[in-house]
């Protein structure tokens, strides 16, 4: 079943083989399907830097407190929002958090491992980002993916479904 080969064995990965990189076409693949998120009035407004340069990728972790591990990995994509392009404002944060979670899973379906570090809403780290990338004013940073080849995959945890964080039409 597809729940369980794919949604509920998905984990946040860290450790990465560094010695193992990520093929173009499983990139293009990883970023098609990104880009199948659904967004508000289908605008789209994401957009996607890959680094796989490695003095990019020490910039990166010198900026993010969380991502050290992206020396190891083969690249980090950094999932960003065209502000010109949501269909209202902060539009951009919700479709483009569901384009992260639609390439995590495609990350984990090709057999590699990501991890979502965030970027939004953090301002200073999101000017740092932005400057590092070059990235114009109305492209904002939300999420670097760390990507690769994991050499170790987190244990599975507990079931996560709590019956008492579900409530039928009144809270």
């Amino acid at each position: 079943m597809f729940l369980e080969a794919g949604l509920l064995t998905r984990r946040s990965v860290r450790q990465f083989d560094k010695n193992k990189r990520i093929a173009q076409s499983d990139i293009d693949d990883v970023l098609k399907i990104a880009m199948y998120a659904p967004s508000g009035c289908n605008c789209q407004p994401w957009e996607f830097v890959v680094v796989d340069d490695e003095l990019i990728k020490d910039r990166l972790v010198a900026a993010h407190s969380h991502a050290s591990f992206l020396k190891d990995a083969s690249l980090g994509i950094v999932v960003c929002g065209n502000t010109e392009k949501e269909l209202d404002d902060g539009f951009w944060v919700v479709d483009c958090s569901a384009a992260t979670q639609n390439l995590l899973l495609a990350l984990h379906g090709k057999g590699m491992g990501g991890c979502w570090c965030a970027i939004y809403p953090y301002v200073d780290r999101m000017k740092e980002f932005q400057k590092i990338l070059g990235l114009p004013k109305q492209i904002k940073p939300l999420a670097l993916v760390v990507a690769g080849y994991p050499t170790k995959i987190p244990p599975q945890p507990a079931d996560r479904f709590d019956k008492t964080k579900v409530h039928y039409n009144k809270y």
